[in-house]
């Protein structure tokens, strides 16, 4: 790697529009303490195992892509307890989401943006979660809303470390939950239509806008960092066929602005499993 980075510049200050999204969305930080050494571990164990085991991969002077999500969640609570025994000097990252950017500040990871005069020159190292993983190191990813800048981040970085438990394996993308698509508000109804005629006939297929609700109102559309809305995307029996293929229809969709299909993009994937077991997978060139 290269030689460790200048000091890094404080992270870009949040509006109380930012901080009141994050509220809405942001649950308990993360238990940072070590998975129990005996008796059965439970998947918030296996997840912090797997964190744990990224964060191995982080050297001094280090620019890092941060993740979001709860199994990302922990191995922002290591880096900061790293960081903050001097482990880990010159390292810093770039945040995925508002979400992580408030995380990493309360753990003492210092911040940058992504390019720019004040952003790293490389992003050596990006660590995230996974909603599923299939066999060829495939994603799905952004069922938490936060896609673009995850595939933005992790696609500037040279490696790009997934941690997940193994309930995440999945023979093909979309077999467990939602495939998210990213849209502009603008015509959201028009491009949910667009998005469905990619998939015309298919068997067991559906989407729909997601929705939230707040204080038991009327459900309104979900907002992302970006203010966006999310398509959800379902499969009876997973995605068949082509991914790229299909990756490039949906791009194709004026309105749609990136899905959660992370195709080739996982360098390794860490899978902590129910044994308490670690299994890493490595990319093939």
């Amino acid at each position: 790697m290269g030689s460790a980075a200048t000091a890094p510049p404080p992270s870009v200050s949040l509006t109380q529009e930012d901080l009141k999204r994050v509220a809405a969305h942001m649950g308990d930080a993360a238990d940072a303490s070590p998975p129990p050494t005996s008796g059965k571990l439970t998947q918030e164990d296996l997840k912090r195992v797997a964190a744990h085991r990224a964060v191995e991969f982080v050297e001094p002077g280090m620019a890092l892509g941060l993740g979001t999500g709860s199994t990302a969640a922990h191995a922002l609570d290591r880096l900061g307890d790293l960081l903050r025994a001097g482990a880990l000097p010159g390292v810093a990252g770039v945040p995925t989401s508002l979400k992580t950017e408030l995380h990493a500040t309360r753990v003492g990871i210092p911040l940058l943006p992504l390019g720019g005069d004040r952003g790293p020159a490389r992003i050596h190292l990006s660590i995230d979660g996974a909603d599923e993983v299939d066999p060829h190191l495939n994603l799905v990813k952004g069922r938490g809303g936060s896609l673009l800048r995850e595939k933005m981040i992790e696609g500037a970085g040279e490696r790009f470390v997934v941690i997940v438990d193994e309930s995440k394996l999945v023979p093909r993308l979309g077999c467990t939950g939602a495939v998210p698509v990213e849209v502009i508000p603008f015509g959201a109804p028009h491009t949910l239509g667009l998005i469905r005629k990619v998939f015309d006939g298919l068997p067991g297929f559906h989407a729909r806008h997601r929705m939230v609700n707040k204080d038991a109102e009327e459900d309104t559309l979900f907002v992302t960092d970006n203010g966006n809305n999310i398509v959800e995307m379902f499969f009876e029996d997973g995605i068949h066929g082509d991914l790229k293929d299909i990756s490039d229809q949906l791009l194709r969709i004026t309105g749609v602005v990136e899905h959660g299909m992370f195709l080739g993009m996982a360098t390794t994937v860490i899978i902590a499993n129910k044994d308490g077991t670690i299994t890493v997978m490595d990319k093939k060139n």
